[in-house]
């Protein structure tokens, strides 16, 4: 089935309202969802690290300057 939206027409509120229906939809059979081996290895890897106590974490804001300062 093909889907076409009126993506130039939306406002951003309608996508982000789209995006959401969409992730809970998809997130009700999650099972369903295919994930790469790759992916689940560096998550499997993340996992490890935090149950280890080796993992470090930065807060949201931080992260986000880090980025920016990064692309400038």
């Amino acid at each position: 089935m093909d889907v076409t939206l009126p993506l130039a027409e939306m406002s951003v509120v309608e996508k982000l309202r789209t995006m959401e229906a969409l992730w809970a939809d998809l997130s009700r059979n999650e099972g369903d969802i295919p994930v790469a081996d790759w992916h689940k290895e560096l998550l499997d890897e993340r996992k490890r690290q935090i149950d280890a106590g080796e993992a470090r974490f930065t807060d949201w804001e931080t992260a986000k300057k880090r980025i920016r300062d990064q692309s400038s």
